[in-house]
C-alpha cells in the first residue's frame, strides 16, 4: 500500500467526529470575524462606486457607425497595404 494512503487513513482513524466539530466551529468563527471586518471595511470605502452599466449617459459618446461606403473603402485600404507588404517581403 502506498505511503501516502496508509499515512491518510491512520489521520482519518485518529480523527473523531468531535475533533472535526471542533474544527469546523473554530473556522466558522474564523471566517465569521474575517466577514465582519470586511463589511465595516466596506462601508468606510464606500464612496468609491462601482462604474454604472447601462445606457448612454451625458458623458458618453455614442456608438459611431460606418456606412457600407466607409467600410468599403476601409477595406480597400487595408488590401491595398497588404498587397504592398506582401510584394516588398518577395
Amino acid at each position: 500500500m502506498n505511503k501516502e494512503i496508509r499515512r491518510e487513513l491512520r489521520y482519518a482513524r485518529t480523527m473523531t467526529i468531535d475533533s472535526i466539530l471542533a474544527e469546523l466551529d473554530s473556522e466558522i468563527a474564523r471566517l465569521t470575524q474575517v466577514r465582519s471586518l470586511l463589511a465595516s471595511s466596506a462601508k468606510s470605502t464606500s464612496k468609491v462606486a462601482a462604474p454604472k452599466v447601462g445606457k448612454a449617459g451625458p458623458g458618453r459618446r455614442k456608438k459611431r457607425v460606418l456606412s457600407a461606403e466607409a467600410r468599403k473603402r476601409i477595406a480597400d485600404a487595408q488590401r491595398k497595404r497588404w498587397a504592398a507588404q506582401k510584394a516588398k517581403s518577395k
